[in-house]
């Protein structure tokens, strides 16, 4: 298993932040990480932003992922809202060691994210043409809206949803779905 220390994300990881960034940028992270590590090909876990990471993955090179679980998934129904989430702007205010954080290349960076909308990193044409197999386990509140994990696995075309997971007899049944999925696609 590998947990990724994200740039910028309060570990160790560090890197400029550009005008130019988006999601883009931390797959180039992730991949240049499997390029390090000499993997192939692995499984994906992605909760919460994770979600959206994945699906730049499955974008930039679907060949290495056997499978994925996104869990709880990021996106957005409806309109974007003026002004950033309050929850950027508490990252943002986390950059003191950034000079080049400027409110001009927060306001780029912050619409190259989410200005896109549903799943932020990638459109319903590139989901619904997706092949990797995936195991959706859904959100249930605002920055993880229930429609959103309802329509990646509806678009994607071998995927499941698991709608109740996070408590009691649920969350025992999906560790255990979670379990065989994994197995079930990976390579022998």
């Amino acid at each position: 298993m590998i947990a990724m220390d994200q740039r910028n994300a309060g570990g160790q990881s560090r890197a400029p932040i550009t005008a130019q960034d988006g999601w883009h940028t931390y797959a180039a992270d992730h991949i240049a990480l499997l390029d390090h590590l000499r993997i192939d090909r692995c499984h994906l876990y992605g909760q919460c932003i994770g979600g959206s990471f994945i699906m730049s993955l499955l974008k930039a090179q679907p060949q290495r992922i056997a499978c994925a679980v996104l869990a709880q998934p990021i996106g957005r129904v409806g309109e974007m809202k003026p002004g950033r989430a309050a929850r950027f702007d508490a990252w943002a205010k986390t950059l003191g060691d950034h000079p080049e954080a400027t409110e001009q290349v927060l306001n780029a960076f912050y619409q190259n994210l989410y200005g896109p909308g549903f799943v932020y990193s990638a459109d319903r044409a590139f989901v619904s043409s997706c092949r990797t197999p995936c195991l959706v386990l859904a959100g249930n509140d605002e920055a993880h809206p229930f429609p959103i994990s309802e329509e990646v696995a509806k678009l994607l075309p071998n995927a499941e949803l698991i709608p109740e997971w996070k408590t009691g007899a649920a969350l025992a049944s999906a560790k255990v779905r979670v379990k065989e999925f994994l197995s079930k696609h990976t390579p022998r």
